[in-house]
C-alpha cells in the first residue's frame, strides 16, 4: 500500500511545481568502503525534505529513527514522516528537524 501512497504524493507534490526524487539511492560510507545502495528516502524534495510513508496501526520510534539517519545521510534539515493508515491524514504527521544541517 505504500508504493500506491507514494505514487501519489509524488503526483501531487510535482503538480505543485516540487523537485521530487522517489526512492532515491543513500550510500552509507563505512570506513574505506562505500556501500551504494545502503538506504532509500522513500520522497525526497528539492533536496532538502526527506519523506519516509508508512501504512502501520502506529508509528514507532524505530520509525523516527529510520527518518533521523535518512536526514543526516542526505543532509536534509527537514523530515516528515506520514503514516497513512490514521482516518485523519493530519494525525499521522511528523515532522523533524534537525538543527545541524540549517
Amino acid at each position: 500500500m505504500e508504493s500506491v501512497y507514494e505514487s501519489c504524493l509524488e503526483y501531487e507534490l510535482k503538480k505543485a511545481n516540487m523537485i521530487v526524487e522517489r526512492q532515491s539511492l543513500l550510500p552509507v560510507r563505512y570506513g574505506e568502503i562505500v556501500i551504494e545502495q545502503g538506504f532509500r528516502i522513500d520522497l525526497w524534495v528539492d533536496r532538502k525534505v526527506a519523506i519516509e510513508l508508512k501504512a502501520c496501526d502506529k508509528l514507532l520510534p524505530v520509525h523516527k529513527a529510520q527518518l533521523s539517519t535518512y536526514m543526516r545521510l542526505s543532509q536534509s534539515p527537514l523530515g516528515l514522516l506520514i503514516n497513512f493508515n490514521e482516518k485523519l491524514l493530519k494525525n499521522g504527521i511528523e515532522r523533524m528537524a534537525l538543527t545541524e544541517f540549517a
